[in-house]
């Protein structure tokens, strides 16, 4: 924009300069001002959208100034600075220097002498065109207003999308509680209840039975949170690496060796950094627990200097049918759209590996 500017600028500068220089009228003293009043005027369009009031009051200036030199060349750039100044949403200020303009002309074309009264009116009316002026200021509303609407559509488009998001997010949160949160609750309450009644005969209950007692709370857990954080977004926040100590405790409770470490401190982790942490600590002792048949895990969070590292290890035997499948894509997908790195794979003493880079200082 402001290359267009600077040649409207040029152009309407050398335009006024060559209507000066063919213009008839008698050699003054006056003639050097008069020609650097006329380039002066045009040049100052090259700031009419950043200062457009300014422009015209100082397009202004230079017309009556070159006016009152003896150059009788219409106000062209004067004209540009209504328009703009117009556009702008400037219209009370184009108004009043308009207005004060068609007082002033005469005025200056009269400062030359060489015109009576009469001639310095008729004049000013071939030099200042009302009829030009109104159509300046016209085209500049015109254009103002058909960039309000479309700014207006643009706005509403904004939040029709986020409206459509929002009745989205609450179709799904339906569909996840009237799909899952019955089975799950179905599920729950069976284990408990045997779990109960094993307890109450005094028989040992199977770990596999504890396992499923423990999944169904936790699944109900995570289902409950991930409702109301559709239907309500914003409000209760997601988990993050605070609520990483509570995944190795369940980890442990159910009968997992599991251990936490964390090196180095750092407040200022992103919240998509550390709901990926989280995610990604969950995801791995899931498996663990389902596949790796491991009776230990480690997980180590290290806080580096713009890096977040997460290492969740385990010594269960790794093959290729037990190895992490969608949960793993779904770890480097998230991964990947923080600009970090995974590696994931079996370790040489055993077991298998899970390490995360996560840059906190944004996307690498």
């Amino acid at each position: 924009m402001r290359v267009v500017d600077g040649v409207i600028a040029v152009g309407v500068a050398a335009a006024l300069l060559v209507a000066g220089l063919s213009a008839r009228h008698v050699p003054t003293d006056l003639d050097p001002l008069g020609y650097a009043l006329l380039v002066a005027g045009g040049l100052a369009l090259a700031a009419r959208r950043r200062a457009p009031v300014v422009v015209l009051a100082v397009t202004a200036a230079c017309a009556l100034g070159y006016q009152a030199a003896g150059f009788e060349v219409p106000v062209v750039a004067y004209l540009f600075a209504v328009y703009a100044a117009v556009r702008a949403g400037h219209r009370v200020a184009a108004v009043v220097a308009s207005v004060l303009m068609l007082g002033a002309v005469p005025f200056a074309i009269l400062a030359t002498g060489l015109h009576t009264t009469g001639e310095a009116f008729t004049q000013s009316r071939d030099v200042l065109q009302i009829a030009w002026l109104i159509a300046a200021g016209a085209a500049g509303e015109a254009l103002r207003q058909a960039e309000r609407r479309a700014d207006e559509a643009e706005r509403t488009r904004e939040e029709t999308a986020r409206r459509r998001a929002d009745e989205e997010r609450l179709h799904i949160a339906r569909e996840l509680h009237d799909s899952l949160t019955h089975q799950i609750s179905v599920i729950k309450l069976q284990a408990e209840v045997a779990v109960h009644l094993a307890a109450k005969r005094g028989e040992d209950v199977p770990d596999a039975l504890l396992a499923i007692r423990d999944a169904g709370r936790d699944a109900a857990r995570e289902l409950r949170a991930t409702l109301e954080a559709l239907r309500d977004d914003g409000t209760n926040p997601p988990h993050g690496l605070d609520d990483v100590p509570d995944l190795v405790e369940r980890a442990r409770s159910g009968g997992l060796d599991a251990r936490l470490t964390i090196e180095g401190r750092c407040d200022d982790v992103p919240a998509a950094v550390g709901r990926t942490a989280y995610r990604i600590v969950q995801e791995s002792l899931t498996n663990v627990a389902r596949h790796a048949a491991a009776a230990g895990a480690s997980v180590r969070i290290d806080h580096r200097p713009g890096t977040l590292v997460v290492r969740v290890d385990d010594d269960g035997e790794t093959t290729v049918d037990s190895a992490p499948g969608v949960g793993l894509t779904g770890m480097r997908e998230r991964v990947m759209a923080l600009g970090g790195r995974l590696h994931a794979g079996p370790r040489r003493e055993g077991g298998f590996s899970v390490r995360a880079e996560l840059p906190v200082d944004g996307p690498a």
